[in-house]
């Protein structure tokens, strides 16, 4: 079976793996960007992307680093913190007979595949404890791993991408061309965004400062970024890797803490339930911690909380600011997509700042509790 019938799709796939062994293609997943496909070749799965090249408008770039990445992984097979457990990463697929890792269509799409880590699923929404703890240790041990990945070996395929200060001024610029929101939804999103401006600039100040380190990315650790084992339910790869570059590892912890703290998700319409859970950030940090605790600086450690608050805060800000433009961004289901996302992105924000004492302490208290453990193990 072919998605949509789609000949152009077929064609696309074999140029991957050769005309007439493609059996099967279909729609796999929800991301909001790139279109994503699993194909089924000659019994074997894979999975066909179309970049989308509005957003990343270098797509080399992103494959640059994807390179980078996945050389730099192999290397690290034999490393301490894969003993005894599964630990893949997505293997790029050539085109036939050649070594290119992409493909650009006829109509000027540019492609690429990758193999399908099996025996393994996502969640969009958090369902315990344990869980939360092991997408915090997936994320930890992907830090660990690319840790020593030199950042000058990384190109910025999307520039800006997270400097929160740049998205105010987009807002700004949105705001000042767009038709005057009149309904009560955007109103309050002006005024949320008005009264919390000077949290924009948080994290680059920091970083001007010289207080916060450039350091290799993910760029987009969100809930169903990272895969868990289909039996075991440890995490075993993080995906949707477009967005790997030299950044603030805030921005992956805050990213994570965001999507995975808010039970209802992200495109709930429930917004009065909507709260971050305390508990699911401990188990979150916890989990974090235990595998890459090590490697940050008191200052990073110290900015935690104000990563979480300030991601939710960014990502609101996005979404309006595609709701405004109308929708050319984000994938929408319908005119006020954008918008209801972000009130819940809004609401999350304030939950995170109704709680920031209790997270500044659950932080020091974990952060402590790390470095203790890994100064007994350098001792045993």
């Amino acid at each position: 079976m072919i998605a949509h019938h789609d000949s152009h799709l077929l064609r696309v796939a074999e140029a991957f793996h050769g005309e007439g062994r493609v059996s099967e293609i279909r729609p796999l997943g929800s991301g909001n960007v790139n279109d994503t496909y699993l194909v089924s070749s000659a019994g074997q799965l894979s999975v066909l992307q179309r970049i989308n090249t509005t957003v990343f408008q270098q797509p080399e770039l992103v494959m640059h680093n994807l390179q980078q990445l996945v050389s730099h992984l192999e290397r690290k097979q034999g490393h301490p913190a894969l003993r005894n457990r599964r630990w893949e990463h997505p293997q790029l697929i050539c085109t036939l007979g050649s070594d290119q890792t992409w493909h650009c269509s006829e109509t000027g799409g540019f492609w690429r595949s990758l193999s399908f880590i099996d025996r393994a699923t996502t969640v969009d929404v958090i369902e315990s404890a344990a869980q939360a703890r092991e997408l915090g240790s997936g994320l930890g041990l992907f830090h660990t791993l690319i840790s020593d990945l030199p950042v000058q070996a990384l190109e910025d395929p999307l520039e800006g991408f997270h400097v929160t200060p740049l998205y105010l001024q987009a807002y700004r610029r949105a705001l000042a061309t767009a038709a005057a929101p009149g309904d009560d939804a955007s109103r309050f999103c002006m005024a949320f965004i008005r009264e919390r401006e000077g949290l924009a600039s948080l994290l680059e100040d920091a970083k001007q400062r010289g207080e916060l380190p450039l350091r290799p990315i993910h760029g987009d650790p969100k809930i169903n970024n990272v895969m868990l084992d289909g039996s075991t339910g440890r995490a075993v790869a993080l995906i949707d890797l477009d967005t790997v570059k030299p950044g603030l590892v805030h921005t992956d912890i805050g990213d994570c803490l965001r999507s995975c703290c808010n039970r209802l998700g992200e495109e709930t319409t429930d917004l009065e339930a909507v709260r971050f859970d305390l508990n699911l950030a401990e188990a979150i940090l916890e989990g974090y911690l235990a595998e890459a605790g090590s490697l940050l600086t008191a200052a990073e450690l110290r900015l935690l909380p104000d990563a979480a608050q300030l991601i939710a805060f960014e990502l609101g800000l996005r979404f309006f600011t595609d709701h405004l433009n109308g929708n050319v961004y984000f994938k929408a289901q319908h005119p006020e997509h954008n918008l209801q996302r972000a009130l819940v992105q809004f609401r999350l924000t304030a939950s995170i700042e109704a709680q920031m004492g209790e997270l500044r302490q659950l932080v020091q208290r974990l952060s402590t509790g790390a470095s203790s453990l890994s100064n007994a193990e350098c001792s045993s």
